[in-house]
Order: C-alpha cells, then sequence, then structure tokens
C-alpha cells in the first residue's frame, strides 16, 4: 500500500468534501439520509453531539447504510472518520448502535468486511470502532445477533462471528502487520480491550494467540514501547483469570520475561499490571515454585522499598510477598523437586547432590507408582539439553543407591537401555553422569557408594 495512504490522519479525511448529493441522485443514499448528513456533516462538535442527542441511530443507520452500499475508498474513510469522530468524543455513543430501533439491520458486516479489504486507515479504524462497538453492547444481547435481535434465520451477523472475525484480524497483525509501525500496537490495543469477553479469551487461546504476545513483553525503551508494553501486560493480566491460557502460559517464557519488566520499570501503571498478574498466577500449577526459582521475593521487596502513589499496588506486593512466604512454607523439597522434574527442566540446584534431601525422601518417589522416577525416565529420551539429561542420569543413580530396592524398580523400568545410549552423548557432562548411573546399576546399593560423584 502506498505510504502516503497509510500515514493519513483522520484530520486530513474529514476535510475532503463529500458529493451527498450526488450519491442521493444515483439512489445510494435516500432523501432522508441526505437530510441527515446535510445537518451534520462539517458542523462544530457541539452541535454534532446535539443532533446526536436527539436523533443518533438514524445516524448510526445512514453512516452503516452508506459503508454497506458504497465502495469509493474516499468516503469508507470520511464516513470511518466521522464515526470515529463521535466516538472518541463519548466512547458510550457506542451504545447507539444497540439501540432497539435499529433491531434487523446487520449492522457489524461492513466492518468485518472492511477489516480485510481496505487500506490501513480502513483497516484501523474499522477495528477500533468494532472494537468500542462491541464493548458497549448490552450484555442481554448475547447469543442474540448482533444487531441484538434473535433471530432463526442466519443471515444476521451474529455477536460470536464478529469476536471471532475481530480475533482473526488481529492474531493476523500480530504475525504480519499490516503496517510497519501501527500494526502490533493496534492489535494489542484492541486486544486489551476484547479480552474482557470469554469468547474473545477463547477464540485467542484457540488461534494460539498467546505465544504471539510473549515476545512483546520486553523492557521499554521510550514512551511509544512502554504504551505498547503496558497494553501487551494488560493482555496477559486478562488471560490469567482463564484456565486454558495459563496452560499456555505456563508453557512459554511468560514468566522470566514478566520479571525482567517488572525488575527493570519505573512506570507505575507497568508495574501494577505485573503485579496483578503474578498474583493471579502465583497459586497456579508450578507458577509459585518457578517465582522463587527466579527470585521474585527479592525483586518483590526492592519493589515495596519504592515510592508508589498507588495503594492498591502496595497491597498487591504484600499480597504477592506473603502469597510466596506461605508457598516456600507449603513446599516441602521434595514438592520443589517433584515441580522441577514435571516441568521437564532439570538444573543443579541444591537438592539434587544433598545426601539429607534423598535419605528423608527416597520413600516419597514410590508415590502413584512411582509416577516421578518414571518421568525422569521418560526424560531421558525426550530431552534434548544436556543439563536436563545430565541431572536426570545423576537422580537416577541417587535413587538407585538410597531406595532399598532401586536397582530393581530402575531396570524393571526399562531405565538401563537409556541410560547407556547417553554413555555416547557428544556432551562429556551427560556421558560423565550415564557412567555413574550405570556403575550404581550394576553394583547395586552395596558397592555403589564407593563410586565417585
Amino acid at each position: 500500500m502506498p505510504t502516503d495512504q497509510a500515514e493519513i490522519t483522520t484530520d486530513q479525511v474529514l476535510r475532503r468534501d463529500i458529493p451527498w448529493e450526488t450519491y442521493m441522485t444515483t439512489k445510494l443514499i435516500t432523501g432522508t439520509g441526505l437530510q441527515l448528513l446535510r445537518r451534520y456533516d462539517k458542523k462544530p462538535e457541539n452541535k454534532k453531539a446535539d443532533l446526536l442527542d436527539d436523533d443518533g441511530p438514524a445516524y448510526i443507520h445512514v453512516f452503516v447504510s452508506i459503508l454497506r452500499d458504497i465502495f469509493k475508498e474516499e468516503t469508507v474513510e470520511y464516513v470511518l472518520a466521522l464515526i470515529d469522530e463521535m466516538l472518541s468524543a463519548h466512547p458510550k455513543r457506542a451504545r447507539l448502535f444497540h439501540d432497539k430501533s435499529l433491531a434487523g439491520e446487520d449492522l457489524y458486516e461492513p466492518f468485518l468486511r472492511l477489516l480485510w479489504k481496505g487500506n490501513w486507515f480502513i483497516q484501523e479504524k474499522s477495528c477500533k470502532i468494532l472494537s468500542l462497538i462491541v464493548s458497549g453492547r448490552p450484555k442481554s444481547q448475547d447469543g442474540a445477533n448482533a444487531n441484538g435481535e434473535s433471530s432463526s434465520k442466519q443471515t444476521t451477523t451474529t455477536i460470536n462471528d464478529v469476536l471471532k472475525g475481530l480475533v482473526e484480524w488481529l492474531c493476523a497483525q500480530l504475525k504480519n502487520p499490516s503496517h510497519p509501525s501501527r500494526g502490533i500496537p493496534t492489535a494489542i490495543n484492541c486486544l486489551a480491550t476484547l479480552l474482557k469477553e470469554p469468547v474473545v479469551r477463547s477464540s485467542f487461546v484457540q488461534a494460539d494467540g498467546v505465544k504471539l504476545l510473549i515476545p512483546l513483553i520486553t523492557p521499554a525503551a521510550n514512551q511509544q514501547s512502554i504504551q505498547l508494553l503496558y497494553e501487551t501486560c494488560l493482555c496477559v493480566w486478562l488471560l490469567s483469570y482463564y484456565e486454558p491460557a495459563i496452560e499456555y502460559l505456563a508453557t512459554s517464557r511468560s514468566l522470566p520475561r514478566l520479571i525482567e519488566v517488572v525488575k527493570g520499570s519505573t512506570k507505575e501503571k507497568v508495574v501494577r499490571v505485573v503485579i496483578l498478574t503474578l498474583r493471579n498466577l502465583l497459586h497456579k500449577g508450578t507458577f509459585g515454585a518457578q517465582m522463587v526459582d527466579l527470585g521474585l521475593p527479592q525483586v518483590v521487596q526492592n519493589l515495596k522499598a519504592q515510592a508508589w502513589s498507588d495503594e492498591d499496588l502496595l497491597e498487591s506486593l504484600n499480597q504477592l510477598e506473603e502469597g510466596m512466604k506461605d508457598n516456600i512454607k507449603k513446599l516441602s523439597s521434595f514438592d520443589k523437586y517433584k515441580q522441577e522434574v514435571l516441568l521437564g527442566h532439570l538444573d543443579w540446584s541444591p537438592m539434587h547432590k544433598d545426601l539429607i534431601f534423598w535419605r528423608e525422601n527416597i520413600t516419597s518417589f514410590e508415590e502413584h507408582d512411582f509416577q516421578i522416577l518414571r518421568v525422569l525416565i521418560t526424560i531421558l529420551d525426550t530431552s534434548s539439553d544436556p543439563r536436563t539429561l545430565a541431572v536426570a542420569c545423576y537422580d537416577l543413580s541417587q535413587f538407585i543407591q538410597n531406595h532399598p530396592a532401586g536397582r530393581i524398580i530402575v531396570t524393571d523400568l526399562k531405565a538401563k537401555d537409556r541410560v547407556m545410549k547417553l554413555m555416547n552423548h557428544e556432551n562429556a557432562e551427560v556421558t560423565k553422569n550415564a557412567l555413574l548411573c550405570i556403575q550404581r546399576l550394576f553394583l547395586g546399593a552395596k558397592y555403589a557408594s564407593f563410586v565417585q560423584v
């Protein structure tokens, strides 16, 4: 698309003179529509406000009819600019689209179509307007057609159609923006409004949208990127209320990124929304243990020492801190170990080489038919990370040494061949620990203690 077309402003568009009379002559607008447009077009804002107060739904009908029946780009842009101007001045005017007098009209279809067919100005305005109209609908209309009328005929666009269509376009923008600098910020801005909708959360997760947000969670350098970061974190916060989205967040690098952002940000609104997100995630799955491992308790202490004006933020910091303390108390050393194994990412945290840990917790490995031991053995097949493989081999060797029937159990679970394969691994740390495991497996517990780590 030509750059000048992409960079055109609302003010520039509204300076145009549109030949409304010509459109009436060709029957593209009615005589009543022409009268309404003459009264409204090019008038001062206070005059337009009075007209909308008196006859708002009639103007909505005229504007949407033009978008449905007239395809000339300059006119489409002009009407979108009028609607955008109207909603920007008073967002609550979105309710006008849901007036009972408009029941029976498919008010959303033109905007959905223009999302995909117009230039950037048209796409951006259509997205913004659609988001505001959807958010302004009476909730009693859910399950009805987009205009509020419940109908068995599927000729009208339903609310779900609108929301799914929007999500599809927003995800497309995040993958391949129509505008190099404004595509992604526009998509995120709309998502920050729309993700309050359960249908949008569901559609967004199904469209694999969560992973598209993660790269945008990164410390910001300038005002523009701070706003983008804030709205991205706002999206993640809204998703933190939705279980399927939490599962996606758990398997991504979202948590380390959120903590990096909160460590480096001085913008209060960014810190607040990240802390609220972390508070929501604290008791979900393995997030609590990961927060402790990533050093969040110290980060929270540092944040509490700063002078924040927002009392809600201070309260959230206190709640997060208390939640993490409770989490640390509740998590026995074996719980922490179990979470690390279930995540499939092992590292040389102190418990692996702690002899007391192995002595005190060895019978816990028997829980749920040796579930954790089975996962540990599976990791030998599935992981490609050398550190994880090395630690898994070492832990197996510790189990063999410390459990009375360790050697028999590990043999029965067919771990021997998997460990033997790793003795030829290219990484020296892996081969060393695979050898240790095999030695202990063959020697048995009686002699295994002589094998040096």
